[in-house]
């Protein structure tokens, strides 16, 4: 009876053990998500996707090995607490002007470190949105990089790598790549760029920008040679003109509306510039400097996604430039060398929609 009892014991727990394991099954079945991270990404439409020059974001503290003395309290720029937080409030004013929607992405360039673009997103009113971002510390001298803010509930990335330049005898930003999709499984390719700086004269300092040109255009061929015509966004300060021979040559960017060969990509800064207009003004003159190139798949709305009316924007509100009875309008600057002036930039913003193909 005793080996009887036990016997029904063992059989009375492993009936028990078997419905328990079966009904942890079927609680997992339920819980986990039958859709991907892609399927669930909101609508990006009438979400801008903004680049900017923000002009020398610096914390407020000496990092060692960093060239950002001037930008701590007691440096030649009184770089405090007040002056820091200020400037992060007038930049996140200016990324969330276009129709005051939030943006998509946004790429930035003169930031010191990942800190200053995290504060800067978490800033009113882009602390609206879930934002991350992808940036790496790169090897330039002045202790600046690049960084993408997105919005990670519409664009989910899955690659993100930095880009070296090479080529070069001095240490200069990376060229930032991110592959990501958004809502319907639309795949794009983004590149954040900051090219080396005039510094010395346009044409002396040339060969060094088109250094940079050589290696993104390698990255872009890589891509077009999986699929010619794969989405490709180029944002960034060029510290060169749309018609200058490391846009126009080595990149192989051209005007909308031109012949354009098989591999060329397609430049909208271009038609802003021959109306005379500019982000950045030197010796009174407008430069545009800071662009958005796109692959022929994205200008053509080859798979489904396209810039809205092939058209690139720049904020140049009123209240983002500064003028007087004897200077014309300008960016309205933070620095003028040691000299606070308390703007937003020296360069403007600029801004484009994405949208569905309509083909």
């Amino acid at each position: 009876m005793k080996h009887i009892a036990i016997f029904l014991l063992v059989l009375v727990l492993s009936f028990a053990c078997q419905s328990q394991n079966e009904n942890q099954h079927h609680e997992l079945s339920v819980d986990q998500p039958t859709r991907t991270p892609i399927e669930l990404l909101k609508d990006f439409e009438g979400h801008p996707v903004v680049f900017y020059n923000v002009e020398n974001l610096f914390d407020t503290l000496d990092t060692p090995g960093k060239n950002d003395t001037e930008f701590t309290p007691t440096g030649s720029k009184k770089w405090g607490t007040e002056r820091y937080l200020k400037k992060l409030t007038d930049l996140a004013e200016v990324i969330a002007t276009p129709e005051n929607h939030q943006p998509l992405m946004v790429g930035l360039v003169e930031i010191e470190n990942l800190p200053v673009v995290v504060d800067l997103l978490k800033t009113p009113p882009l602390d609206q949105s879930t934002f991350r971002v992808a940036h790496f510390e790169s090897p330039d001298r002045r202790g600046i990089d690049v960084a993408l803010g997105y919005d990670a509930q519409r664009f989910f990335v899955v690659h993100k790598e930095a880009v070296p330049i090479k080529t070069l005898n001095f240490p200069t930003r990376d060229i930032l790549y991110v592959k990501g999709f958004l809502k319907d499984s639309l795949e794009m390719h983004v590149f954040v760029n900051h090219w080396p700086s005039r510094r010395g004269g346009a044409e002396r300092s040339e060969v060094n920008r088109v250094a940079a040109a050589r290696v993104l255009r390698a990255k872009v061929d890589s891509l077009l040679a999986i699929d010619p015509n794969n989405n490709i966004l180029i944002m960034g300060d060029f510290n060169d003109e749309p018609d200058d021979l490391s846009i126009t040559s080595t990149l192989k960017a051209r005007k909308p509306g031109g012949k354009l060969k098989s591999k060329d990509l397609v430049n909208l800064s271009f038609d802003k510039m021959r109306e005379g207009k500019g982000t950045f003004v030197w010796d009174d003159q407008w430069n545009m400097l800071d662009q958005f190139i796109v692959s022929q798949g994205l200008f053509f709305a080859h798979h489904g996604l396209a810039v809205e009316g092939n058209e690139k924007h720049i904020m140049d509100d009123e209240k983002f430039l500064y003028q007087t009875e004897r200077i014309s309008p300008r960016p309205n600057k933070t620095f003028g060398r040691s000299s606070y002036f308390g703007g937003y930039s020296d360069h403007l913003a600029i801004y484009l929609y994405l949208t569905r193909s309509k083909k």
